[in-house]
């Protein structure tokens, strides 16, 4: 994805009019010796382009942090984990640079970066000159039909367990024969614990998000639930 970086990038500054110099372009991804893998680096690569071409101000990008894939056509597709990119670059009181797509997740970073979420090269280029609006943090509304301990019928003494357990914050170890109710019961558990707190909720999402698992960039503030199957592990 990295090399043919090279291609995805030349292709998107002709569409969007900006034509290569006619000489050799070398572009260093330092350190050297660290691995690099997807397609994250397609926008810095444009912008640092761009910024030696004269069509950006590179003094302008000197405060940002950048990520983001282009598409053949200009437009800068999502990535994963915009999230975690904006809460280093806000570390380092930096602004960030990501695809429209993923200004929504990045913006619960902090309410007062600066975060650009354009669509296009050409939309980037355009808002040195103020055309950009900063994305605004969405939460997700769950669906209306999501496991609730209020579906169990019978089954009095585990869910007396199960809210022991959610009210003392315990482990809980469920033996049973296959289709007494395990999976039932703790798909459950979730619908009688706390909402997640504003750095709980930070931690889950910022793992969500490098999962590509933040649908539109939304956040909720429900506690996860996994279910990994048992030929995970060995028998």
């Amino acid at each position: 994805a990295v090399a043919e970086s090279r291609e995805r990038v030349q292709s998107a500054l002709h569409a969007s009019g900006l034509s290569m110099p006619p000489k050799k372009v070398t572009v260093n991804l330092a350190p050297a010796d660290l691995p690099k893998e997807g397609s994250h680096f397609d926008l810095p690569i444009a912008l640092g382009l761009m910024a030696a071409l004269g069509a950006v101000p590179a003094d302008a990008l000197a405060r940002y942090v950048v990520l983001g894939e282009l598409s053949l056509d200009g437009t800068i597709a999502d990535v994963t984990g915009a999230l975690p990119a904006a809460i280093a670059a806000n570390v380092q009181n930096r602004g960030l640079i990501c695809p429209k797509g993923c200004g929504a997740e990045a913006a619960w970073a902090d309410a007062e970066m600066d975060i650009l979420a354009p669509a296009s090269l050409i939309g980037l280029a355009s808002h040195f000159r103020g055309t950009l609006s900063r994305p605004v943090a969405v939460a997700r509304a769950l669906p209306s039909n999501m496991p609730d301990m209020f579906d169990v019928k019978g089954q009095e003494t585990a869910k007396r367990a199960l809210e022991v357990a959610a009210g003392g914050g315990h482990n809980l170890l469920m033996c049973g024969p296959p289709g007494s109710g395990k999976s039932m019961l703790a798909q459950r558990l979730a619908s009688i614990l706390p909402p997640l707190s504003a750095r709980e909720l930070l931690d889950v999402s910022m793992i969500q998000s490098v999962a590509g698992e933040l649908a539109g960039g939304g956040l909720t503030d429900r506690r996860p639930f996994r279910a990994p199957h048992h030929s995970a592990s060995m028998a």
